[in-house]
Protein backbone atom coordinates (compact mmCIF):
# COMPACT_ATOMS: atom_id res chain seq x y z
CA UNK A 1 0.00 0.00 0.00
CA UNK A 2 1.23 3.18 -0.69
CA UNK A 3 2.06 5.92 1.58
CA UNK A 4 -0.80 8.44 0.18
CA UNK A 5 -2.96 5.09 0.33
CA UNK A 6 -2.35 4.65 3.47
CA UNK A 7 -2.65 8.29 4.84
CA UNK A 8 -5.94 8.69 3.21
CA UNK A 9 -6.93 5.41 4.88
CA UNK A 10 -5.73 6.57 8.56
CA UNK A 11 -7.41 9.69 7.24
CA UNK A 12 -10.79 8.38 6.79
CA UNK A 13 -10.51 5.98 10.24
CA UNK A 14 -9.40 9.13 12.20
CA UNK A 15 -12.77 10.49 11.41
CA UNK A 16 -14.89 7.77 11.95
CA UNK A 17 -13.02 7.61 15.47
CA UNK A 18 -13.91 11.94 16.17
CA UNK A 19 -17.09 11.37 14.89
CA UNK A 20 -17.87 8.63 17.47
CA UNK A 21 -16.24 10.81 20.05
CA UNK A 22 -18.30 13.20 19.47
CA UNK A 23 -21.23 11.88 19.75
CA UNK A 24 -20.61 10.16 22.64
CA UNK A 25 -20.04 13.94 24.15
CA UNK A 26 -22.08 16.20 22.55
CA UNK A 27 -25.38 13.75 22.38
CA UNK A 28 -25.94 13.82 26.43
CA UNK A 29 -25.84 17.84 26.29
CA UNK A 30 -29.02 17.53 24.42
CA UNK A 31 -30.85 15.29 26.77
CA UNK A 32 -32.72 18.37 28.38
CA UNK A 33 -33.24 20.27 25.71
CA UNK A 34 -37.06 19.12 24.44
CA UNK A 35 -38.09 19.55 28.52
CA UNK A 36 -36.71 23.13 28.15
CA UNK A 37 -38.92 23.85 24.18
CA UNK A 38 -41.56 22.29 26.22
CA UNK A 39 -41.10 24.78 28.96
CA UNK A 40 -41.08 21.10 31.79
CA UNK A 41 -39.28 21.36 34.97
CA UNK A 42 -37.24 18.43 34.73
CA UNK A 43 -37.84 18.04 38.66
CA UNK A 44 -41.08 17.41 38.11
CA UNK A 45 -41.04 14.76 35.86
CA UNK A 46 -41.92 10.89 37.27
CA UNK A 47 -38.70 9.14 37.56
CA UNK A 48 -39.84 5.91 35.17
CA UNK A 49 -40.13 8.67 32.29
CA UNK A 50 -37.30 10.02 32.93
CA UNK A 51 -35.55 6.71 33.19
CA UNK A 52 -37.62 5.95 29.67
CA UNK A 53 -35.90 9.09 27.99
CA UNK A 54 -32.04 8.53 29.75
CA UNK A 55 -32.43 5.03 27.82
CA UNK A 56 -33.96 6.07 24.81
CA UNK A 57 -30.75 8.83 24.13
CA UNK A 58 -28.25 6.03 24.84
CA UNK A 59 -29.62 3.51 22.31
CA UNK A 60 -30.16 6.94 20.15
CA UNK A 61 -26.06 6.95 20.83
CA UNK A 62 -25.77 2.98 20.68
CA UNK A 63 -27.48 2.90 16.97
CA UNK A 64 -25.60 6.20 15.75
CA UNK A 65 -22.38 4.83 16.61
CA UNK A 66 -23.13 1.11 15.42
CA UNK A 67 -24.01 2.86 11.62
CA UNK A 68 -20.74 4.42 11.57
CA UNK A 69 -18.93 0.90 12.15
CA UNK A 70 -21.68 -1.08 10.80
CA UNK A 71 -19.63 -2.95 8.56
CA UNK A 72 -16.30 -3.76 10.92
CA UNK A 73 -18.86 -4.15 13.53
CA UNK A 74 -20.89 -7.08 11.24
CA UNK A 75 -17.41 -8.65 10.25
CA UNK A 76 -16.78 -8.64 14.24
CA UNK A 77 -20.31 -10.28 14.99
CA UNK A 78 -19.49 -13.24 12.34
CA UNK A 79 -15.46 -13.71 13.53
CA UNK A 80 -16.73 -13.86 17.08
CA UNK A 81 -19.39 -16.70 16.30
CA UNK A 82 -16.64 -18.80 14.45
CA UNK A 83 -13.55 -18.17 17.28
CA UNK A 84 -15.91 -17.50 20.68
CA UNK A 85 -14.29 -20.40 22.23
CA UNK A 86 -11.30 -19.27 21.40
CA UNK A 87 -11.44 -16.20 22.38
CA UNK A 88 -13.15 -17.31 25.85
CA UNK A 89 -10.24 -19.34 26.41
CA UNK A 90 -7.97 -17.10 25.99
CA UNK A 91 -9.27 -13.74 27.25
CA UNK A 92 -11.31 -14.56 30.06
CA UNK A 93 -8.59 -14.66 32.72
CA UNK A 94 -7.86 -11.39 32.37
CA UNK A 95 -10.86 -10.45 34.25
CA UNK A 96 -9.63 -11.88 37.35
CA UNK A 97 -6.71 -9.86 36.94
CA UNK A 98 -8.43 -7.00 36.78
CA UNK A 99 -10.68 -7.57 40.07
CA UNK A 100 -7.00 -8.82 41.77
CA UNK A 101 -5.93 -5.17 40.35
CA UNK A 102 -8.61 -3.23 41.47
CA UNK A 103 -9.28 -4.73 44.58
CA UNK A 104 -5.64 -4.22 45.63
CA UNK A 105 -6.22 -0.86 44.69
CA UNK A 106 -9.44 -0.36 45.95
CA UNK A 107 -7.73 -1.74 49.70
CA UNK A 108 -5.17 0.75 49.51
CA UNK A 109 -7.30 4.10 48.50
CA UNK A 110 -9.27 2.88 51.36
CA UNK A 111 -6.58 2.71 54.00
CA UNK A 112 -5.53 6.07 52.95
CA UNK A 113 -8.80 8.46 52.87
CA UNK A 114 -10.48 6.59 55.69
CA UNK A 115 -12.68 3.80 54.22
CA UNK A 116 -14.87 6.60 51.71
CA UNK A 117 -16.38 4.94 48.75
CA UNK A 118 -15.66 6.32 45.00
CA UNK A 119 -18.38 9.03 44.77
CA UNK A 120 -18.69 7.84 41.35
CA UNK A 121 -19.59 4.10 43.18
CA UNK A 122 -22.08 6.06 45.33
CA UNK A 123 -23.89 8.41 42.29
CA UNK A 124 -24.62 4.67 40.94
CA UNK A 125 -26.15 3.30 44.20
CA UNK A 126 -28.07 6.25 44.63
CA UNK A 127 -29.23 6.12 40.91
CA UNK A 128 -29.99 2.37 41.92
CA UNK A 129 -32.11 2.95 44.51
CA UNK A 130 -34.48 5.61 43.11
CA UNK A 131 -34.33 3.47 39.36
CA UNK A 132 -33.05 0.07 39.50
CA UNK A 133 -34.09 -1.48 36.27
CA UNK A 134 -33.26 1.53 34.61
CA UNK A 135 -29.58 1.41 36.27
CA UNK A 136 -29.07 -2.09 35.42
CA UNK A 137 -30.25 -2.46 31.90
CA UNK A 138 -28.10 0.72 31.62
CA UNK A 139 -25.15 -0.28 33.39
CA UNK A 140 -24.76 -3.93 31.72
CA UNK A 141 -26.65 -4.15 28.53
CA UNK A 142 -26.03 -0.73 26.91
CA UNK A 143 -22.92 0.44 28.58
CA UNK A 144 -20.26 -1.72 27.72
CA UNK A 145 -21.09 -1.46 24.36
CA UNK A 146 -21.39 1.75 23.76
CA UNK A 147 -18.12 2.18 26.57
CA UNK A 148 -15.62 -0.05 23.94
CA UNK A 149 -17.28 1.45 20.63
CA UNK A 150 -15.84 4.63 21.88
CA UNK A 151 -13.16 3.95 24.17
CA UNK A 152 -11.28 1.34 22.33
CA UNK A 153 -12.70 1.30 18.57
CA UNK A 154 -13.21 5.20 18.30
CA UNK A 155 -10.02 5.63 20.18
CA UNK A 156 -8.19 2.93 18.87
CA UNK A 157 -9.40 4.97 15.07
CA UNK A 158 -6.93 7.64 15.56
CA UNK A 159 -4.10 6.06 17.87
CA UNK A 160 -2.21 3.47 15.98
CA UNK A 161 0.83 3.00 18.50
CA UNK A 162 -0.48 -0.36 20.54
CA UNK A 163 1.29 1.23 23.94
CA UNK A 164 0.04 5.10 23.23
CA UNK A 165 -3.49 3.44 22.32
CA UNK A 166 -3.60 0.97 25.83
CA UNK A 167 -2.63 4.25 27.59
CA UNK A 168 -4.73 6.90 26.15
CA UNK A 169 -7.69 4.44 26.10
CA UNK A 170 -7.18 3.16 29.50
CA UNK A 171 -7.24 6.68 31.14
CA UNK A 172 -9.75 8.41 29.24
CA UNK A 173 -12.03 5.57 30.30
CA UNK A 174 -11.00 5.87 33.97
CA UNK A 175 -10.94 9.49 33.81
CA UNK A 176 -14.51 9.85 32.74
CA UNK A 177 -15.63 7.39 35.41
CA UNK A 178 -13.98 9.91 38.33
CA UNK A 179 -13.43 13.22 36.86
CA UNK A 180 -17.55 14.15 37.01
CA UNK A 181 -17.69 13.21 40.99
CA UNK A 182 -14.66 14.96 41.64
CA UNK A 183 -14.47 16.57 44.57
CA UNK A 184 -11.34 15.98 46.76
CA UNK A 185 -7.83 15.66 45.89
CA UNK A 186 -8.19 12.33 47.09
CA UNK A 187 -10.58 11.07 44.75
CA UNK A 188 -8.30 10.95 42.08
CA UNK A 189 -6.38 8.00 43.75
CA UNK A 190 -10.13 6.31 42.02
CA UNK A 191 -8.04 6.89 38.97
CA UNK A 192 -6.16 3.85 39.62
CA UNK A 193 -9.03 0.87 39.69
CA UNK A 194 -11.24 2.64 36.93
CA UNK A 195 -8.11 2.93 34.52
CA UNK A 196 -7.40 -0.82 35.08
CA UNK A 197 -10.35 -2.55 33.04
CA UNK A 198 -9.58 0.54 30.83
CA UNK A 199 -6.32 -0.75 29.91
CA UNK A 200 -6.45 -4.23 30.40
CA UNK A 201 -9.75 -4.19 27.57
CA UNK A 202 -7.74 -2.02 25.37
CA UNK A 203 -4.58 -4.43 25.48
CA UNK A 204 -7.47 -7.08 24.93
CA UNK A 205 -8.89 -5.03 21.75
CA UNK A 206 -5.72 -4.57 20.56
CA UNK A 207 -4.07 -8.56 21.05
CA UNK A 208 -7.81 -9.78 19.68
CA UNK A 209 -8.90 -7.04 17.21
CA UNK A 210 -12.11 -8.21 17.71
CA UNK A 211 -14.48 -5.72 20.02
CA UNK A 212 -16.84 -8.04 20.92
CA UNK A 213 -13.88 -9.96 23.34
CA UNK A 214 -13.23 -7.07 25.50
CA UNK A 215 -16.86 -6.58 25.06
CA UNK A 216 -17.73 -9.59 26.65
CA UNK A 217 -15.55 -9.41 29.51
CA UNK A 218 -17.26 -5.97 30.22
CA UNK A 219 -20.50 -7.33 29.98
CA UNK A 220 -19.34 -10.17 32.40
CA UNK A 221 -17.81 -7.18 34.55
CA UNK A 222 -20.80 -4.87 34.60
CA UNK A 223 -23.27 -7.58 35.28
CA UNK A 224 -21.91 -9.60 38.31
CA UNK A 225 -21.13 -5.72 40.43
CA UNK A 226 -24.43 -4.66 39.07
CA UNK A 227 -26.21 -8.01 40.44
CA UNK A 228 -24.36 -7.87 43.71
CA UNK A 229 -25.97 -4.40 44.28
CA UNK A 230 -29.17 -6.29 43.18
CA UNK A 231 -28.67 -8.91 45.73
CA UNK A 232 -27.69 -6.09 48.43
CA UNK A 233 -30.90 -3.83 47.23
CA UNK A 234 -33.33 -6.87 48.41
CA UNK A 235 -30.93 -7.76 51.61
CA UNK A 236 -31.27 -3.71 53.13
Amino acid sequence: MSKEKTKNTYLKDAFKGICVLGIYFLVPILEPIPFQLLNIDLTTVPTVVKAIYLLLFEIIMLVSIDSIFFDEITEDIEDMKKNHKKYFNKYFKYWFLILFLMMISNLFITSVNGGNIAANEEAVRDTFSVAPIYTFVSAVLIAPLLEEFVFRKGIRKIVRNDLLFIIISGFVFGSLHVLPSYQTPLDLLYLIPYCVPGWVFAYIYKESKNIFVPAGLHFVHNGILMSLQVLMFFMM
